[in-house]
């Protein structure tokens, strides 16, 4: 999603979750600032539609939930709450405060790159995330043509990339025991 305005005055935490918690908008969070969301496009929802059912299906009898842009991760030590366009999380779910609306781990993340994000969640976004508690794999998926990328944690905690082309058609989710085919997630998109 495209960061779109700042906000003028420092806020807390507390503060951003009161006000996040009732308002219609998404903001995102760091250092004080809020950031308002603004909406994706089409391709972009129904890429993000694509892989929520496939992954879900798949997922089914597994002790994961994948879940949609609408939770907020909240990247420990690094003052900042955020929305991925996908998050699964397997296994026990760590909430921040008693209210579970603020996830604070993943196992998987998967962001649809735009035009206007994508230095953003190739860099940054990407930096935030590697602090997060059990988090194994990051997907990138682009909107301008049929590409996966991935990024795959060790067991020494060393990221490799992964992506996907004309002779694999295909990407698998080691973390998850997941496979993505390429024609299923942009169907209806190409």
């Amino acid at each position: 999603m495209m960061q779109t305005a700042r906000s003028l005055h420092y806020i807390t935490e507390e503060e951003y979750l009161e006000m996040e918690r009732s308002s219609e908008i998404k903001h995102e969070y760091y250092h004080g600032e809020i950031f308002a969301m603004s909406g994706a496009s089409f391709k972009h929802n129904v890429i993000v539609s694509n892989i929520i059912g496939t992954l879900g299906n798949q997922l089914r009898k597994k002790p994961c939930h994948v879940l949609p842009s609408d939770m907020k991760l909240k990247v420990q030590g690094a003052d900042r709450y955020v929305y991925p366009d996908i998050i699964v999380v397997c296994g026990e779910k760590k909430f921040f405060g008693d209210k579970e609306d603020v996830l604070m781990n993943a196992t998987v993340i998967v962001e649809v790159l735009s035009d206007s994000t994508e230095s953003y969640d190739r860099g940054d976004k990407f930096a935030y995330y590697r602090r997060l508690d059990g988090l194994k794999e990051y997907v990138l998926v682009l909107q301008k043509h049929k590409k996966l990328e991935k990024f795959l944690k060790d067991d020494r905690g060393y990221w490799h990339f992964f992506e996907s082309d004309e002779d694999k058609n295909e990407m698998v989710l080691e973390s998850i025991e997941c496979l993505l085919h390429v024609d299923d997630v942009y169907e209806k998109v190409f």
